[in-house]
Formats: structure tokens, C-alpha cells, sequence
């Protein structure tokens, strides 16, 4: 089983968490890079749509993952916050289509429970989980590049079997076309 470069992005407009793992499924991962690429509130719209594209292929160029993970978007009360979020996470998985990656969604909750043991888990329980997880010296702040290398973390454990599967059935019918 060959290890695993995801990059995890936990989508928001004013503050979009990125975290980049390595690892195989059912072992401890690494923390290769985490980030939060920011944008003013106070900016146009399409710039900030565009600062956070920009910004997510550089760090897709620069990491060179082997897929992306992106968290979900779930209903809130703010339904403001709820677009802004679902905007930013259109743009991550765009910016992994635009690089051939292969792009995979989890729910906050399967992402809790990939890390903590339980979908009810608390930001506090998933951070000092991926803390542990990673063995870092400190926790990664703020929480939204925590959340998004636990979003790597879930994706490696849980994805990792998906994406061999998906690559699998990719070699076979490229063979049987080539016949």
C-alpha cells in the first residue's frame, strides 16, 4: 500500500483552513504543511472568490497532492455564512478538478469521528486528536487548519480505500479500450 498526499481544505470565504497529510490507511500519518488563507470581508466578492483560487492552486502546485478533501457544507442558521462557505468549498473543488485530482466530501461528523472516535466530538476533542494524531509539538491554530488536517486524516483512513478502488476500475477499462 503506497502512502497518500491529501490536502484537506475546511471551506470558508473569510478564513479557509488548509492542511496537507501524507499517510496509508490504519497507520499514524504526517503533517506535511497547514495554512489559512484569509480574505478581507470588506473586499468584493469575486476577488475573494478569486484570492482563494489562486491561493488553493499554488498550494496545490506546491504540495502536489494525490487528492483533495473537502468538508461538506451542512444547513446553518446564517444562511449568509452558509453561501459563503459553500462558495469556497465550489472553488476547492474546482481548483482539484482544474489539477486532475480526484476530490472527496465528508460531513463534519464523519470527519469527528474518523479523528475522535465519535461524530459528536467538539472542536477542542478534534484538535487536540489531530495534535495527537500528527505527534506535533503544539496544536495547529487556528481551529480551521486543524479541522482541515483532520479532514486529510479522515480521507487517508477512510477515502484512501475509495480512491484505489476508483483507480482500479480507471486502469481496467483503459486496458480494455486500448484492446
Amino acid at each position: 500500500m503506497r502512502q497518500r498526499r491529501v490536502l484537506g481544505v475546511d471551506p470558508g470565504l473569510t478564513r479557509c483552513g488548509v492542511g496537507v497529510v501524507e499517510g496509508v490507511p490504519g497507520r499514524p500519518c504526517a503533517m506535511v504543511h497547514y495554512t489559512v488563507v484569509t480574505s478581507d470581508p470588506d473586499l468584493d466578492l469575486a476577488d475573494r472568490l478569486l484570492h482563494l483560487d489562486t491561493s488553493l492552486a499554488e498550494l496545490i502546485r506546491v504540495h502536489q497532492p494525490d487528492s483533495v478533501a473537502v468538508e461538506r457544507v451542512f444547513a446553518q442558521h446564517n444562511v449568509r455564512t452558509v453561501m459563503g462557505t459553500a462558495q469556497a468549498a465550489a472553488v476547492a473543488v474546482l481548483a482539484a478538478a482544474r489539477a486532475g485530482l480526484p476530490v472527496r466530501t465528508y460531513t463534519p461528523s464523519e470527519v469527528k469521528a474518523a479523528v475522535t472516535g465519535s461524530g459528536q466530538a467538539d472542536k477542542k476533542q478534534v484538535t487536540t486528536m489531530v495534535t495527537r494524531l500528527l505527534r506535533l509539538d503544539a496544536p495547529p491554530r487556528p481551529a480551521d487548519a486543524a479541522d482541515a488536517l483532520a479532514l486529510a486524516i479522515c480521507h487517508i483512513w477512510r477515502g484512501g480505500t475509495r480512491d484505489r478502488l476508483g483507480e482500479a476500475v480507471r486502469k481496467a477499462t483503459s486496458r480494455g479500450e486500448a484492446r
